[in-house]
């Protein structure tokens, strides 16, 4: 029977209809994540946060506390992304996203203890407002998010229960950081150092969104300064002030269980970032396990969880999360 371009064009409508309803009926039907912000910490007038998202029930949960990366000038609250944080959140888990304040407003050692101080307040705050266990703490981040999750290993007290590092590095005085990086230098603009400090301020921040912010980051880069304005100190005149910031320096028997992901073509933080950081673990006896993108580049190098790279890779950190976080300790 032939339609005519009329009756094809009701159908097409009733069939788009239909579609959206169902679509708003699945919707309905399927349990969303509650996100609630929460001010866990104030220094002076800045209010530092964290974004707390929770699937429904009353049930006490293990917690995930989230580290953003940006080279700890950049990047704020808000991951992971939303593919990632629903598979998450879908394996029982609660998510703690916080922000911490930014270099080089802000220098490394007070950027450490922000992020202490938010799983203080996680363990503390958190069984009464979103029912999580706070002996069932696992701290997760990509880049410089990653650094501070292995930072988390010998800092926070008691130690977290699991670290996952992603694009993470042990040392910030390698030359990789202390030295002009080629790459930013031929494929990126040539910042001055007028140019480069637009967007810094003189306050304290958490904006790392903040227009012009990147620039400074490609700034240091470009002319390997990155450990002076972040860090404070020089590494060639100080060389030692650098060794209570470098977790590859401070690995003990009493590190966490640690999950160490990495792309072996990630040209902004190297992958024998994690390759060093992976052998001390195994020297010291640490239980850790060491996943290789290959060919992979900067954290997911911008992939979904389609890639069956980065699927298997995912899967793997449910995994292992799921292990070490299954029960909670006893002391």
């Amino acid at each position: 029977m032939c339609m005519s371009r009329k009756s094809k064009k009701y159908f097409a409508v009733v069939a788009l209809v239909l579609g959206l309803v169902a679509i708003r009926d699945v919707s309905a039907a399927a349990p969303s994540a509650d996100r609630k912000t929460y001010t866990y910490k104030t220094v002076g007038d800045l209010a530092i946060k964290a974004d707390v998202y929770r699937m429904p029930g009353d049930d006490v949960r293990p917690v995930i506390v989230w580290l953003h990366g940006g080279g700890l000038i950049t990047g704020g609250r808000g991951g992971p992304d939303v593919e990632q944080r629903q598979r998450f959140l879908n394996a029982g888990h609660v998510i703690v996203s916080i922000d911490y304040r930014l270099a080089p407003e802000t220098k490394l050692a007070a950027i450490i203890e922000d992020v202490r101080d938010a799983i203080a307040w996680v363990r503390s705050k958190g069984p009464e407002l979103y029912q999580i266990d706070p002996k069932r703490v696992a701290v997760v981040g990509v880049s410089a998010g990653g650094y501070l999750s292995l930072i988390a290993g010998f800092t926070v007290e008691p130690r977290p229960q699991a670290l996952v590092a992603i694009s993470g590095y042990g040392d910030v005085d390698g030359e990789w950081y202390a030295k002009p990086h080629e790459i930013y230098r031929k494929t990126r603009t040539l910042f001055t150092k007028e140019e480069a400090h637009q967007a810094i301020g003189t306050k304290e921040t958490t904006n790392g969104g903040a227009k012009g912010r990147s620039n400074f980051y490609t700034w240091c880069r470009q002319n390997g300064l990155w450990p002076q304005e972040v860090v404070g100190f020089d590494p060639v005149t100080q060389p030692r002030r650098f060794d209570r910031f470098c977790p590859v320096r401070n690995v003990s028997k009493d590190y966490p269980p640690t999950l160490l992901v990495h792309g072996d073509n990630d040209i902004d933080v190297p992958y024998e970032q994690s390759v060093a950081m992976s052998a001390e673990l195994r020297r010291v006896g640490v239980a850790h396990e060491f996943i290789t993108l290959k060919g992979g580049g900067h954290g997911f190098g911008g992939k979904g969880l389609d890639d069956p790279g980065v699927s298997a890779a995912f899967e793997k950190i449910e995994r292992f999360l799921r292990e070490n976080l299954l029960t909670s300790p006893t002391q």
